[in-house]
């Protein structure tokens, strides 16, 4: 691969699947005249997501849309040559019964490239999402690439998953917001903030691979979204980020030239020590679940 464009989203998306498709026709045309390669939006950005993560409202659940949907159509008609990774809430059916996943499309014009569905899912958003199970890369016309949903990153496990998949790209779709337990009056001295950007550099720097993370924006209900979209190079360096508006965090690399180089003397992966880490992790059984806002 040779040099090319990545963004990461920040941007506010509510519920209305039917506003959120102008909207994201219209970062789409934004990104392809600033030449985007790859471009990541937030989790939930078709469909909007939870008011409550303590006591989500299950009369009032987020647009569900499957995998065949008009909508996942029209927005690989509007991406094109671009590969687009987008989150939404996805209503498969599973052993005959309806359920619903936060799920992530990677697509392009040539079609669905890959789909994860969230696997971890804090507080009580396990009430709404069926667990997804498991994490897998894919090949795209930008590389090789994987997908993670908000607190998805908070386990290394995911993301070295992906690396160990030969993804030399993660993307990250978030709808991550502040602390909801310990509130700061600015954004920028919120436990939840800072959690995201260590999180963020973390996974990039562990596996050595280029991290493109995406979050809202505003609020919905009694969460206030971050932002904080950011492109992270192999070294953990942050090359691009926005703040708490909206904005596009966009850089230009060579992926495969900048992961090489990253690995050429210290290689994370191939330098592990398997049989050095012992027993499997004890299952821990908590029947409160731990706050993590």
């Amino acid at each position: 691969m040779a040099e090319m464009i990545i963004a990461a989203v920040a941007a506010h998306f509510g519920r209305s699947i039917e506003r959120a498709l102008p909207k994201v026709a219209g970062i789409i045309d934004d990104a392809r005249r600033l030449g985007v390669s790859l471009l990541v939006f937030p989790d939930a950005t078709l469909g909007g997501y939870l008011t409550d993560l303590r006591e989500p409202d299950l009369d009032h659940l987020p647009e569900a849309i499957g995998l065949d949907s008009i909508e996942l159509r029209e927005i690989q008609q509007l991406a094109g040559d671009m590969t687009v990774c987008i989150g939404f809430s996805e209503t498969a059916i599973v052993d005959g019964r309806p359920v619903l996943y936060n799920s992530a499309v990677c697509l392009s014009g040539a079609g669905i490239h890959g789909v994860h569905r969230k696997v971890h899912r804090p507080l009580n958003e396990s009430r709404v999402y069926e667990a997804g199970d498991g994490f897998a890369a894919f090949d795209t016309p930008v590389g090789r690439l994987g997908m993670l949903i908000d607190y998805d990153k908070t386990f290394p496990e995911a993301a070295r998953a992906l690396a160990d998949d030969g993804a030399h790209i993660i993307a990250c779709l978030s709808a991550w917001p502040a602390s909801t337990t310990n509130r700061a009056e600015r954004l920028t001295n919120d436990r939840q903030s800072r959690l995201f950007d260590i999180y963020d550099g973390a996974r990039a720097a562990e596996n050595q691979i280029v991290l493109v993370s995406s979050n809202q924006t505003g609020v919905s209900g009694g969460l206030r979204f971050l932002g904080q979209a950011k492109v992270v190079g192999p070294g953990g360096d942050v090359l691009s980020k926005t703040w708490s508006k909206g904005a596009l965090a966009v850089t230009t690399l060579d992926v495969e030239h900048e992961v090489t180089r990253a690995r050429r003397t210290l290689h994370h992966l191939a330098e592990r020590m398997p049989a050095a880490y012992g027993r499997p992790a004890p299952v821990v059984t908590d029947p409160q679940p731990t706050a993590i806002v």
